[in-house]
């Protein structure tokens, strides 16, 4: 009996992505090859999902032997990353996607939260760079193990430094750990487009940007001058982080930036020696926000003293122990975004708002 290639087609389509819970439909399936009762085909994700390939081809063969004549199945999952389109400001060389992670204060864990969502990423099968953009705090250097100074072979571009498969670029590479950087603003956004641009990325799939906290002009700079695809609100379930939380998401929609989700940090606290769940910094403060503003919840993270320690040392939870339940947590929160990223249209206005300042 031969296959037929349409039948075939359609029951592969049929399939449930488990990452989307949506049919695959026809669009992800090339080289789709039938030689009597051998198929062969290969599944073509939008999305870095290693971890889960080998789960993927279970459920594509068994689809493809559930068609009449279908003896032999030879199928390969792959991931194809692209770049979102946009149609303002210059892209950043060797970058497709800009991610960018902030918060509207400091204290909440946003560095912690950026380095471990490149890692996930990573870890995933994608090209990853990290960008430090707190010029005046650069946490970089110290949560990913890296030190040292760019390296420069022309004399006007930077190399980046690499750790745990990613590429690394920071302030804090080219100054003493206790050099304060006294700088004006017009300083501070210069030095960050030569961070961004005159570093060397190479065929980065996603260049996650740690942000500095506030809503001032390394935040303007970014979105006004870079085609970001999209950004991530880190919050604790506090009110007055909420209450910062809040204008940072009004910045990024004022300048037609993507909010890709809101992760809420330090949510609950498990005592090590009882086991007792507490809600230090209030519950679920995040995720009413988030339902508030139609946002995307992308998940809650704990308070616990392994993430600081680990961060602290330069080997983030999501390498330390990568089967881990936080880890898991953070690649779960990886997985969502670059999904939404895939599967969303990134659309900007062509001009900007005007950004008025009130007295109120």
């Amino acid at each position: 009996m031969s296959v037929e290639t349409s039948e075939l087609q359609q029951a592969l389509a049929a399939v449930t992505d488990p990452n989307t819970g949506k049919p695959f439909g026809e669009e992800p399936f090339r080289n789709l090859e039938v030689d009597g009762g051998n198929v062969a085909f290969e599944c073509e994700l939008g999305y870095p999902a290693r971890s889960q390939f080998a789960e993927l081809r279970q459920l594509l063969i068994a689809a493809a032997k559930n068609v009449a004549g279908v003896e032999n199945v030879s199928a390969s999952v792959v991931t194809r990353i692209q770049a979102r389109a946009s149609n303002r400001g210059a892209a950043i060389p060797g970058v497709k996607n800009v991610i960018a992670v902030a918060s509207g204060k400091g204290g909440v864990g946003k560095s912690t939260t950026a380095t471990n969502l490149a890692l996930a990423l990573a870890a995933e099968g994608a090209v990853v760079g990290i960008l430090d953009a707190d010029i005046y705090g650069p946490s970089q250097p110290l949560m990913m193990g890296v030190s040292g100074r760019p390296t420069s072979p022309d004399g006007k571009s930077m190399e980046p430094l690499h750790n745990y498969g990613v590429q690394v670029n920071s302030i804090g590479f080219m100054v003493e750990p206790d050099q304060a950087m006294i700088w004006r603003g017009p300083m501070a956004t210069q030095a960050l487009e030569q961070l961004m641009r005159q570093t060397n990325w190479r065929d980065v799939d996603y260049l996650v940007v740690d942000m500095p906290p506030g809503t001032g002009d390394i935040q303007l700079t970014l979105t006004q001058r870079v085609p970001v695809t999209g950004a991530i609100i880190v919050t604790t379930p506090q009110d007055i982080a909420l209450a910062d939380a809040r204008k940072a998401v009004t910045m990024f929609e004022k300048v037609g930036v993507p909010i890709l989700g809101l992760v809420e940090n330090m949510a609950m606290h498990v005592c090590s020696n009882c086991g007792q769940v507490e809600h230090i910094f209030g519950a679920d403060g995040g995720r009413r926000y988030a339902e508030e503003k139609g946002l995307a919840y992308l998940g809650a993270l704990p308070l616990a003293m392994s993430i600081r320690e680990q961060t602290d040392s330069g080997n983030p939870t999501v390498v330390a122990e990568p089967d881990g339940e936080i880890a898991g947590i953070y690649k779960d929160v990886a997985r969502q975004v670059a999904i939404r990223i895939a599967t969303q249209a990134v659309e900007f206005p062509s001009k900007l708002p005007t950004i008025s300042i009130s007295q109120d």
